[in-house]
């Protein structure tokens, strides 16, 4: 078709002699947001990759306005044209905000004031609060994903691939983002929007492609699918409400165990203001909160990768003796772990295999402090965990990078359990995760609990923690403000709590 700005031909791309991608076709129109949907490993971000310069096809051909083009790099897309923003952030750290917006686009000389006034003139016309002057390194996995959008959309693309943007964007945030994505489109801009929340690829797509083991499905309108179609051609099978739940959603609430955790008057600076509540054994607590409501900092302290204030800080207390971590390897030894929301920055190395990662925090936890380092013990738990977790790698030696991010998550969460843990506290567990992945991930969790373990999720996404919880506590301004039992709570009476 004429107005096709990039048609992708038989696809092929291989790893290791593995095939992540196999005789794939693909086309985008102008002026048009196509959503690619599919479980992860299914090869979306590989696709979208080979057409942003990442990678390069191991075979097939890649037609940019109907010429054959091969990028040689993300910047040689970039000059024609073509911007990905990243599942997982590819910012400089060490530079801020508005220095990260105009990398690559600096003029001869530069006056920083300026780009300062610039910057933020230009991140306030796409409704995004973000200071230009502060460094990306303190900035949250929400703020880091604006600026990734701010800097795509300032490079003035014609083609923009979203991979999971919303992943960590608050309801408002989302708002904003939509009806950004509206203003490109009416530009004539062309867009890839890559999502595992299919509300919203069915809400703002015009077509609809969806992978499966690396290979094409179906491809229509979006008005063909509903969320039913979409997944059973994702997973090969229908799922019912079993994910977030219908009318059978509510249940009753498992039993108070013994108080694991009581946190009084906690505070750290102006995230964490003077916040108290307690976390039972055998229960699944809910932790709901906008982004900057100190929800994550206060996980933080609680399981030493934060210090809370040195005088007027507030008390912890685990199991009824009073606790104060300063590194997480004595939270963990105690029995505390915590599951981040970053996997990328603070979840794993990257460099290491699958085994590598999960084998390390098994030494870390300390449970034998005369363990000898054994390879048959390592594979042997590798291959214990990833069956648990439904790990999609080539084998266990796997390097984590090479992993989608949803089976990065997956070695994450094996990493935390393999520590044995009394209390975990999962922050975004199911972050940039299929549909099928999520609910096996919401049945460990679930088992978890059941076994007489404390847990705690922290989420952003209300059905989740819904479905979820025993009790639900919602932070507000650094404190939690309100908090419900599931029999009497509503997405309503939460969301109220979490906004007023």
């Amino acid at each position: 078709m004429m107005d096709q700005i990039i048609e992708l031909k038989n696809i092929t791309k291989e790893f290791h002699g593995v095939a992540a991608l196999r005789h794939v076709n693909f086309a985008l129109r102008a002026g048009e947001v196509h959503s690619l949907l599919g479980e992860n490993g299914a090869g979306k971000s590989t696709l979208t990759k080979i057409i942003a310069g990442v990678y390069p096809a191991s075979s097939g051909q890649v037609l940019l306005s109907g010429r054959a083009v091969s990028f040689a790099d993300p910047a040689d897309a970039l000059r024609n044209g073509i911007a990905m923003v990243f599942q997982e952030t590819s910012l400089v750290p060490s530079l801020t905000v508005a220095q990260n917006l105009y990398l690559g686009k600096e003029k001869f000389l530069n006056r920083l004031r300026g780009i300062y006034i610039s910057a933020q003139q230009f991140l306030q016309s796409l409704n995004f609060d973000v200071d230009p002057t502060m460094y990306v390194s303190q900035l949250g996995a929400a703020q880091k994903q604006m600026v990734e959008i701010a800097r795509a959309v300032h490079h003035q693309a014609r083609v923009i691939i979203f991979d999971e943007p919303t992943a960590t964007l608050t309801p408002e945030e989302k708002h904003h983002f939509f009806a950004l994505v509206a203003r490109l489109k009416g530009s004539g801009v062309s867009i890839v929007f890559i999502t595992h929340a299919l509300e919203e690829a069915l809400a703002i797509s015009d077509r609809i492609t969806v992978l499966r083991d690396g290979q094409h499905v179906i491809t229509g309108d979006a008005a063909q699918f509903d969320r039913e179609k979409i997944i059973a051609a994702m997973v090969g099978r229908t799922l019912s409400d079993e994910l977030y739940g219908g009318a059978d959603r509510k249940r009753a609430a498992r039993d108070y165990g013994p108080k694991v955790l009581s946190v009084q008057n906690l505070s750290m600076g102006k995230m964490v203001r003077n916040t108290s509540f307690s976390i039972f054994g055998g229960q699944i607590t809910g932790i709901f909160g906008l982004i900057g409501s100190g929800r994550t900092e206060t996980a933080k302290i609680i399981a030493g990768v934060l210090k809370r204030d040195f005088f007027h800080g507030g008390e912890v207390r685990l199991a009824g003796r009073s606790v104060r971590y300063r590194i997480p390897r004595a939270a963990v030894k105690d029995g505390i772990v915590y599951v981040t929301e970053d996997r990328k920055l603070e979840g794993f190395f990257e460099t290491m295999s699958i085994a590598q990662n999960i084998y390390l925090n098994l030494l870390g936890a300390d449970l034998n402090a005369h363990r000898f380092v054994s390879r048959s013990e390592m594979l042997e738990l590798a291959k214990e965990w990833t069956a648990k977790l439904n790990v999609r790698a080539i084998d266990s030696s796997a390097r984590v990078i090479e992993l989608s991010g949803g089976n990065q998550q997956k070695v994450v969460i094996a990493r935390s359990l393999v520590q044995r843990p009394k209390l975990i506290i999962f922050d975004e567990p199911t972050r940039g995760v299929d549909v099928g992945a999520i609910a096996e991930l919401h049945r460990a969790i679930d088992e978890l609990a059941d076994a007489g373990m404390a847990v705690v999720v922290i989420s952003s996404y209300l059905p989740e923690v819904l479905k979820l919880s025993d009790r639900i506590l919602v932070s507000r301004q650094g404190r939690i403000v309100e908090e419900f039992s599931i029999d009497e709570a509503s997405e309503e009476k939460v969301l109220y709590a979490a906004v007023h």
